[in-house]
């Protein structure tokens, strides 16, 4: 997927989402439901205002960024090997931040729904995502597990890229698994991300000091 589509898509997506909170205007109350506790019931409120636009802004931000750090990384070319890939990461992580805002609108008109059982399903695809992207990045200074001992060589990058990979996507399988289990799963998958999160970086230390001793 090219960049230009990923980014034409991704503000007609948001545009879309915008205009309908827009319209539903007159219906949403205000304040608005804004968060949710690990059971999945609401327990926090914003003004309509930030219920409405804050998503939309989010999403619109953290796009721009997104699209920025290919141009401005030192070892774009090596990200460049994978643009296609981060693209389509891209547009997954503007779809699920939408998702997350249909919740939300949904929540404040009344719909009833379980929050933890409604998202933690799409956060483990998104894991499966991240998970995929890391098996193919290639060494940069900001997609990926980016440590001292990876940014260093670029045979610990690719290893410790490898398990990452498989740690992630096997910590989203856990997620959309854990989904039914209530609070409990909430607590089974910041585990599994936790585990996903910090055992590369303990991976690549090791590596680095197998690498250097040899």
């Amino acid at each position: 997927m090219t960049t230009r589509t990923t980014t034409i898509i991704s503000l007609v997506l948001i545009a879309v989402a915008t205009l309908a909170g827009i319209l539903l205007w007159n219906r949403l109350p205000d304040p608005m439901p804004a968060h949710w506790n690990a059971a999945g019931e609401i327990d926090g409120y914003m003004s309509k205002f930030w219920g409405v636009f804050l998503v939309p802004i989010i999403t619109v931000a953290l796009l721009g960024l997104f699209l920025v750090i290919p141009h401005i990384d030192p070892l774009k070319a090596n990200i460049a090997n994978f643009i296609g890939i981060f693209n389509a990461f891209i547009l997954a992580f503007v779809a699920y931040m939408l998702y997350l805002y249909a919740l939300t609108l949904f929540a404040a008109l009344g719909i009833p729904f379980n929050m933890t059982i409604m998202l933690l399903p799409v956060v483990g695809i998104l894991f499966i995502g991240i998970g995929y992207m890391m098996g193919k990045a290639k060494r940069n200074f900001f997609i990926g597990i980016r440590t001292p001992w990876t940014l260093s060589s670029e045979t610990v990058w690719d290893e410790t890229h490898k398990l990452g990979s498989k740690l992630f996507m096997l910590g989203g399988a856990v997620t959309i698994l854990s989904a039914f289990l209530g609070e409990t799963g909430i607590w089974i998958m910041l585990t599994a991300m936790l585990i996903a999160a910090f055992v590369p970086i303990v991976y690549s230390y090791v590596l680095y000091q197998r690498e250097t001793r040899s």
